[in-house]
């Protein structure tokens, strides 16, 4: 079905291709340059007539910029808002190029940029139907989505992050106008990083590569609207383990120059496609037809030789003739549905199929039964009441036929935000039944529920601004992984998904203070307060104290020329039991062995402007020189020590 779906997707997108090419021709005048026509010249015997200068020159003036690339979410088109908005070229906090750092720290890694990552604060699964249940890397492509673009004239991002200690990402997006009514566009984003314990020039723990394709084209009466995106990353880790200890344990002994990693030759591997088309058409202003149709390959690999298996965590092979892990997730969606805009109100009733299909080889030549191939029938509606500009409330609300749900209800004001989020979704694949060279197990877990209940306060008083809050959390059926004594090889533990026969109930007051002072100086922080009232089987491991400051001076130099943002940021989490990593199944464990101390990560930056351009420069974790000898996000994974990164950005507009 992949296939054929392919083909009528490239079909249908010869198709309005060939309809643009056609529609270029009417539409090209607002893209010709005025011709000024100079005047004939006067024969000798003529007075000479006076006249004002016809010569254009524009070549001082940049018609085109930020303000003339503007751009937008699928989401905000599909809820009939149309704010095109112009690029981003704000300085503040240019220099957070890591994941982790995008994510406010709220995530661990393995201490290197590009390995994999965990939320440190669980949250609600975002699919209530079967999901492949490898999460380690999807932070590297959910969060690429392409924005759509209207562009008059070709627009060019060129983004570079040169990281201390071989750490190197680099963005490149294109997107232009082929006319005014149909747009064209690709991203592509390369990360590359060597590895840290036992560091080689070259030797790279971190290749990946992602790109993208996308379109959007809508017909001259603004009837009919299209919008295709085709996306593909391929993330390769080495894998190491982290720090093999000798006779030295102490927290010192992580961060030795001499450090030996466990393992030379494993890796994990994700690789991802995605097709995404979607159409729609407006029958009046408040009544819209669509269609949406999407479909998604995940693949999830883990390799290794025999020279490791030996070592501390794989000596347990289970089956020795293979060093090859492979699980591969296709799903293919098409939801259709009915919605509109009447007055402050907009509207949309679905029905949506998803078909499923999943393939562990060594699961199915152990147990045929668990060959996974199914279709998932959902209806839906979604809601949204916009009081103004500024403020809207939003409603989902979503039914898989077979009993699970989603709800989820948003508030935003000037003054307050409030979430409320329930969810009962299906275990994933991977918790369901697994088979590896070292690791087997069938399960039958009930389905996950989930209930969240977010709120803030919003405050403002002159420069001060204050937003008290707090999160509340109840997780029933919740599945995690921990460590299980071997029946049959006593000697050994192993890896396994558990299910807590309770429940867990997380209660987190935070608070966020800004205040701007001095005129040029501004200071920002945030608190969160985390108090498990209810954690059953031990299933969670939070800190209990999670916070982050900023420092800066804000200001506009050389007569307006160059805006500059200088300052330094800190970031303190408590100590825990933080979760530890198994890559053969690409999943973060509780851990019972070691706490993990509290860390304090600081940096210096400066984040500058000047005209099209954006750069930064930071010095990372000064804090290591008066609190040595380094921090770690996982227990056995040293992060990255004091290094000097430098990022630039280019935006180009011929």
């Amino acid at each position: 079905m992949g296939v054929f779906f392919r083909i009528f997707i490239i079909a249908l997108s010869c198709c309005f291709t060939f309809a643009g090419v056609l529609g270029q021709t009417r539409d090209s005048t607002r893209y010709k340059r005025r011709v000024v026509k100079t005047p004939p010249t006067s024969s000798a015997n003529e007075p000479r007539k006076r006249t004002t200068s016809k010569i254009i020159n524009d070549s001082v003036k940049q018609v085109y910029g930020p303000n003339t690339s503007t751009w937008i979410t699928e989401a905000e088109l599909f809820y009939n808002k149309k704010n095109y908005r112009p690029l981003d070229t704000a300085v503040n906090n240019f220099h957070r190029w890591t994941y982790v750092q995008r994510y406010d720290n709220r995530f661990q890694d393995l201490g290197n940029m590009g390995t994999a990552l965990n939320s440190i604060f669980p949250s609600a699964s975002a699919t209530i139907g079967l999901s492949p249940g490898f999460t380690a890397y999807a932070p590297y492509f959910e969060t690429m989505e392409p924005r759509y673009y209207d562009t008059k004239s070709p627009f060019t991002r060129i983004y570079v992050v040169w990281g201390g200690s071989g750490r190197a990402m680099t963005h490149i997006e294109f997107s232009r106008n082929i006319n005014p009514r149909w747009n064209f566009g690709f991203n592509y984003r390369p990360i590359l990083v060597e590895k840290q314990i036992q560091r080689q020039f070259g030797v790279r723990q971190t290749i990946s590569h992602y790109y993208d394709f996308f379109t959007t084209y809508r017909s001259k009466n603004e009837r009919y609207f299209l919008a295709f995106n085709y996306r593909r990353i391929r993330h390769q880790v080495r894998e190491n383990g982290g720090v093999l200890l000798g006779t030295d344990t102490t927290f010192r002994a992580f961060f030795d120059a001499n450090a030996k990693p466990y393992w030379s030759t494993a890796g994990t591997e994700e690789l991802r496609q995605a097709l995404h088309f979607h159409h729609q058409y407006k029958l009046a202003k408040p009544i819209q037809l669509y269609q949406t149709i999407d479909y998604n390959l995940q693949n999830n690999i883990f390799k290794i030789s025999p020279a490791d298996t030996a070592t501390r965590y794989f000596r347990g092979i289970r089956i020795d003739s293979v060093r090859n892990d492979l699980v591969s997730f296709e799903t293919l969606q098409n939801e259709v549905g009915v919605k509109g805009t009447a007055a402050f109100l907009f509207y949309d009733f679905y029905y949506k199929l998803r078909t499923v299909r999943a393939n562990n080889e060594l699961l199915r030549t152990f147990d045929g039964r668990h060959a996974v191939s199914r279709i998932e029938n959902y209806v839906g509606a979604r809601m949204a009441l916009r009081f103004d500009s500024l403020s809207e409330l939003k409603g989902n609300a979503e039914l898989l036929l077979d009993g699970n749900y989603r709800l989820d209800g948003q508030l935003n004001t000037p003054w307050l935000e409030a979430g409320l989020v329930s969810v009962l979704a299906k275990p994933g694949y991977m918790q369901q039944a697994y088979r590896g060279i070292r690791t087997l197990w069938l399960n039958n877990f009930s389905n996950t529920i989930t209930n969240q209940l977010k709120g803030n306060v919003k405050i403002k008083w002159g420069r001060f601004n204050f937003s008290p809050g707090i999160r509340y959390s109840i997780f029933s059926n919740y599945i995690y992984f921990t460590k299980k004594p071997d029946a049959e090889r006593p000697q050994f533990d192993m890896l396994q998904p558990k299910q807590s026969a309770g429940n867990q109930q997380v209660f987190s007051p935070e608070a966020s203070v800004s205040v701007r002072f001095f005129r040029n100086f501004h200071f920002r922080s945030q608190a969160v307060y985390t108090q498990l009232w209810k954690n059953d089987d031990n299933a969670l491991r939070l800190p209990t104290w999670f916070a982050q400051g900023q420092i800066t001076y804000e200001n506009l130099l050389l007569k307006g020329a160059f805006q500059i943002q200088l300052g330094f940021d800190v970031f303190y989490r408590s100590a825990y039991q933080a979760l530890n990593y198994a890559p053969d199944i690409q999943t973060f464990y509780n851990q019972d062995e070691r706490t993990l101390d509290e860390a304090v990560v600081g940096d210096v930056f400066l984040n500058g402007k000047i005209k099209r351009g954006r750069l930064f420069i930071k010095y990372h974790n000064f804090t290591r020189l008066f609190m040595p000898p380094g921090y770690m996000l996982t227990y056995g994974y040293p992060a990255v020590p004091n290094v000097i990164d430098f990022g630039f950005e280019l935006l180009l507009f011929d």
